[in-house]
């Protein structure tokens, strides 16, 4: 299994990030998959979850109406659109799949929201 987050970046507050995660290695659209985020000096946090057809979306209440995930299962891909971004959106970002084999995550993409 192997997940590969695309680069992250430094953006101003208000402004738009596109974060992809491209999926190898499993059934990849027989698989919800998820965001996550761990900024500095914090617990890792759930922040997205995208049902194995992408008919069904949750979001954490503090990125609901800014975020959207979204996967594109012909390319075995999985994308974060972050919009209205503030200082506290900071964090590394991950993308994550459960599967019966285990939990597998990318190697993170920084995001920096900064003026």
């Amino acid at each position: 299994v192997q997940l590969v987050e695309s680069e992250g970046g430094l953006v101003q507050p208000g402004g738009s990030l596109r974060l992809s995660c491209e999926a190898s290695g499993f059934t990849f659209s027989g698989s919800p998959m998820r965001w996550y985020r761990q900024a500095p000096g914090k617990e890792r946090e759930w922040v997205a979850t995208i049902s194995n057809i992408g008919a069904t979306t949750f979001y954490v209440d503090s990125v609901k109406g800014r975020f959207t995930i979204s996967r594109d299962n012909a390319k075995n891909t999985v994308s974060l659109q972050m919009n209205s971004l503030k200082p506290e959106d900071t964090a590394v970002y991950y993308c994550n799949v459960v599967l019966y084999s285990g939990s597998y995550w990318g190697q993170g993409t920084q995001v920096t929201v900064s003026s």
